[in-house]
């Protein structure tokens, strides 16, 4: 095997020759010389081929690892503490190997994350599509009362409006995920910040009896308005739902050297310790969720806080409420 490689040839023939000179001059000046020479060749040769052997079953093992990962035994170890060229090429592969294995891991991850949201998102669009179906077949009665009809048509109406929302919803996540959102640096004034983030909600806290109060120790911020209003919004909505009538809600800006800070709180149901790290996942619904709730609001408040390079937490008691932190840094390293 080893004498069909052409290296291998080339070499015997060479220290052949060489032997075959050498030793026929040692000869001729001595016999014991002549011998001497032999000897030496003999045991270089051997030390080559032993070598060589030994070279050969380091690439036998390689080609057989290379082998085994190409037939998807990825879990294989070959590193080698040796030093020389074939212990150097071992160490890369192994590398490389490591690190498609941890591709491939997190390609398998990232499809099962989105065979889950894809079922998700077909069961949030079922849902309403189905109801107003069952609405459409009562609307097709001729004998349906007036009354009956008005009511069934405002509830399809909130049932579209709420798959619009979720399209659109979806849709941002979709580019704030993908990073294709830019993200603007804007001086924002504070006051006007929280005026523009609490209208969407102000009838509804007074139909509910809940009252708020806002503080801004900093004349302004710097921050995306446009997003950054949205991912305060989420979050409102999301206090002001479990906060029961009559409860209260506060907004407090203010800032110090490294960042600036919105603070949001309520004195709601609060969240569970259990729920508390999932909060942020996309289509989460924790145990204390409404029956319309869908898990995308404060998911996407989360990107876009950090789409900025800032930073959002929550603190909960059940039975006492929550307040939200939303962080955004002057200067990012």
């Amino acid at each position: 095997m080893y004498f069909r490689n052409k290296e291998v040839k080339q070499f015997s023939v060479i220290v052949l020759n060489i032997t075959i000179i050498m030793s026929g001059v040692s000869f001729a000046i001595d016999v014991k010389a002549g011998a001497m020479v032999l000897i030496v060749a003999a045991f270089l040769y051997l030390a080559f081929i032993i070598y060589t052997i030994r070279r050969y079953k380091d690439l036998n093992d390689l080609s057989e690892y290379l082998r085994r990962v190409s037939s998807g035994d990825h879990f294989l170890d070959i590193r080698d503490n040796k030093e020389g060229e074939l212990s150097i090429l071992k160490s890369e592969i192994y590398k490389v190997t490591l690190m498609l294995t941890e591709y491939n891991e997190q390609l398998q991850r990232e499809k099962l994350l989105l065979s889950e949201q894809m079922a998700e998102i077909s069961h949030q669009l079922k849902t309403p599509l189905t109801s107003m179906m069952m609405m459409v077949d009562f609307l097709s009665d001729d004998n349906l009362p007036e009354k009956k009809r008005r009511e069934f048509s405002n509830l399809i109406n909130s049932q579209l409006e709420r798959i619009d929302w979720l399209v659109a919803s979806l849709l941002k996540m979709s580019k704030l995920e993908a990073g294709v959102v830019t993200m603007k640096k804007e001086k924002v004034e504070a006051t006007r910040l929280i005026d523009n983030v609490l209208k969407p909600f102000l009838i509804t806290m007074e139909i509910k009896g809940i009252g708020y109060s806002t503080t801004t120790d900093c004349q302004e911020i710097i921050c995306d308005e446009k997003w950054t209003s949205e991912a305060i919004i989420n979050i409102l909505k999301n206090c002001i739902e479990h906060t029961q009538d009559g409860g209260h809600i506060k907004l407090l800006v203010r800032d110090n050297p490294l960042y600036y800070e919105i603070l949001i709180s309520d004195n709601g149901v609060g969240i569970k310790k259990e729920d508390l790290p999932h909060i942020f996942t996309r289509f989460y619904r924790g145990q204390n969720a409404s029956s319309d709730s869908v898990g995308i609001g404060l998911a996407m408040s989360y990107r876009i806080i950090k789409s900025q390079k800032g930073d959002i937490q929550v603190k909960s008691q059940v039975g006492k409420g929550s307040t939200f932190s939303l962080r955004l840094y002057k200067a990012v390293i």
